[in-house]
C-alpha cells in the first residue's frame, strides 16, 4: 500500500464532504486505540485549525486515556475531556429491571451516550462527527447501532484493519497504540477479537484473497449477513404494497 497516496486521497476526499455540506471541520472521539488515532490523523491532514478531539471516558480503563493523551498530544489539536460515566450510571438506574438483561445490553449504551457528546460538539461548531469505524469491523458487523455507528462520515470505513496499521505509522501515531489489542472499551479485558471469536488477521485474509475455511468463511459471511441492518439506511415501505398510489 502507497501510505502516502492512500492518506492524501482521504484528505481530499474529507475536504469534498466537507465543501459540500458546508461544516467548518471535524470531532474526533479518540479512545486511545489506532482506528480513532489514525482517524484523528486523516482530520488534521484535511481541515487543520478545524479539529475537535474529544476523550469520553465511560468506566474506561486508565491506560486508554494515557493512549488518547498521547494521541492527541501527538497531533496537536483542540481537546475536551467528558466524563460519562455518572451519566451512563445514573441512566441504568433509572431504566426498569428487566430480568435477564445481557452485560452487552448495557454495555451498548456507552457508545451511544458519546454519539450524543459528540454530536453536542459537532453542532455547537459546525463541524461533522468523523467516525472511527473500518472495513473488518463493517463486514461483521462490529459496532454499535446509533453508537459509534452514528457518523456523519467513514474516513477509513473501506481498509481493513492491517491497512489502518500501515496508515497509522505512515501518519506518526505511537507504535504501542498500533499494535496493542483492538477493544471497543466496553468492559475491562475486553478485546474485539475475543467478542467476535475470530482475529482481524483472518478476516483480512478472507477479505483480500477469499483463504479460509470452511466454517470460518461461513462465519464472516453469516454475520455479515446478520448485520445488514447496520449498514443499510432504515427500510421504508412501498407505497403501491401498502394500498398508497
Amino acid at each position: 500500500m502507497d501510505a502516502e497516496k492512500v492518506a492524501s486521497g482521504i484528505a481530499s476526499w474529507m475536504r469534498d464532504i466537507l465543501e459540500k455540506s458546508g461544516a467548518r471541520g471535524f470531532v474526533v472521539g479518540v479512545s486511545g486505540g489506532v482506528d480513532s488515532a489514525t482517524v484523528l490523523g486523516l482530520a488534521c491532514r484535511a481541515a487543520p485549525d478545524h479539529v475537535q478531539a474529544l476523550i469520553l471516558p465511560c468506566e474506561s480503563q486508565p491506560k486508554d486515556l494515557e493512549d488518547a493523551a498521547a494521541v492527541i498530544e501527538r497531533f496537536g489539536v483542540p481537546h475536551c475531556t467528558v466524563e460519562l460515566t455518572p451519566v451512563y450510571r445514573c441512566f441504568l438506574e433509572q431504566l426498569p429491571a428487566l430480568k435477564d438483561v445481557p452485560g452487552l445490553v448495557r454495555a451498548n449504551l456507552k457508545p451511544r451516550l458519546r454519539m450524543m457528546a459528540l454530536y453536542y460538539f459537532a453542532n455547537a461548531l459546525n463541524y461533522l462527527v468523523a467516525g472511527t469505524g473500518n472495513r473488518s469491523e463493517a463486514v461483521m458487523g462490529y459496532c454499535t447501532k446509533y453508537g459509534d455507528g452514528g457518523v456523519d462520515l467513514l474516513p477509513i470505513g473501506c481498509l481493513l484493519k492491517r491497512e489502518v496499521r500501515e496508515l497509522a505509522r505512515y501518519l506518526g501515531v505511537p507504535e504501542r497504540i498500533i499494535t496493542k489489542p483492538p477493544t471497543a472499551g466496553l468492559w475491562p479485558g475486553q478485546t474485539d477479537e475475543a467478542e467476535m471469536g475470530i482475529t482481524y488477521a483472518v478476516i483480512d485474509e478472507f477479505l483480500l484473497t477469499g483463504a479460509a475455511t470452511e466454517d470460518v468463511a461461513e462465519k464472516i459471511r453469516q454475520r455479515y449477513r446478520a448485520s445488514y441492518h447496520k449498514r443499510a439506511v432504515p427500510p421504508v415501505p412501498d407505497r403501491d404494497r401498502i394500498g398508497l398510489a
